[in-house]
């Protein structure tokens, strides 16, 4: 068997939080697929929703790397399970966002996929980029130009997510293809992670930490000391080599800002994403 696009080095963990009796977020850290799923708060069945959207992507756990066909393929799958939950009368519904390992022309790349607002974050020669955009109202606000980042964090709509899976959006993903260099450092996490500490703290902890199991470990738990109002989710995946490239990395890789949020993720009222 051909060695995979990527070779990676993972780490994952996750938290209740403080302030919850159930943990929503739901994970998958298993090449070549790192996601995370946040359960949408409030609504009947958020848990067993991340779980299924979970469990259908897991299916393609072992493949060396996996195309937009094949994800647009299990995301359709996935949001028929969630579906298949809400049809029970409760209201169910969840993120997802992650990165898959993807290759175009012997060229190893990262495909991200984002829907709602869990992030993605690449770190790499010393800084932090957010590949995701969030599917919100206030980042919608904010490319308006009416709301300031620096204000979107107090504004009274922060938790409101404009596409979803299930929850009545049938908002789609979006897709990204990033060429991956050896050194990158994913970071995929729920806004439990992304809500207590700013980008600063996130890069800071990420420059600090060349062990990505110690990495997401720290944040989760600094992410706790920051109040842990909601659940937490961190994936940290280190690229050691990339095909289509010369080198490999065999040490820590070398380094925006988002204020507190409160309360639980839900869809905005009526709302449907774009196709």
């Amino acid at each position: 068997m051909s060695e995979a696009p990527i070779v990676v080095r993972v780490g994952a963990a996750s938290d209740t939080g403080l302030r919850r009796r159930v943990n929503e977020d739901a994970f998958l850290a298993d090449a070549p697929l790192f996601l995370v799923a946040d359960g949408m708060g409030g609504h009947d069945a958020g848990d067993r929703a991340s779980a299924a959207v979970v469990a259908e992507f897991a299916r393609l756990v072992g493949a060396q790397s996996l195309g937009i066909d094949e994800m647009r393929a299990a995301l359709r799958r996935a949001r028929a399970r969630v579906e298949a939950i809400a049809s029970d009368g409760r209201a169910a519904g969840t993120t997802l966002t992650g990165v898959v390992v993807a290759e175009v022309g012997g060229v190893g790349y990262w495909l991200t996929v984002n829907v709602g607002d869990s992030r993605t974050y690449r770190f790499a020669n010393g800084l932090l980029e957010q590949i995701s955009v969030d599917h919100s109202v206030v980042q919608e606000l904010i490319d308006a130009g009416v709301l300031t980042g620096a204000d979107a964090g107090t504004d009274s709509r922060r938790n409101e997510i404009t596409r979803a899976i299930g929850a009545g959006s049938d908002g789609q993903a979006d897709y990204w293809m990033v060429p991956a260099e050896p050194g990158d450092r994913m970071l995929v996490c729920s806004d439990g992670l992304s809500g207590e500490l700013d980008a600063v703290r996130l890069r800071d902890i990420l420059e600090s930490e060349p062990d990505p199991q110690q990495a997401a470990t720290r944040l989760i738990h600094e992410a706790l000391l920051h109040g842990g109002r909601d659940n937490v989710t961190a994936i940290v995946v280190d690229a050691v080599a990339v095909s289509g490239t010369d080198d490999l990395f065999d040490t820590a890789p070398a380094g925006a800002r988002r204020s507190e949020a409160d309360g639980d993720t839900r869809p905005r009222g009526g709302s449907r994403g774009e196709s």
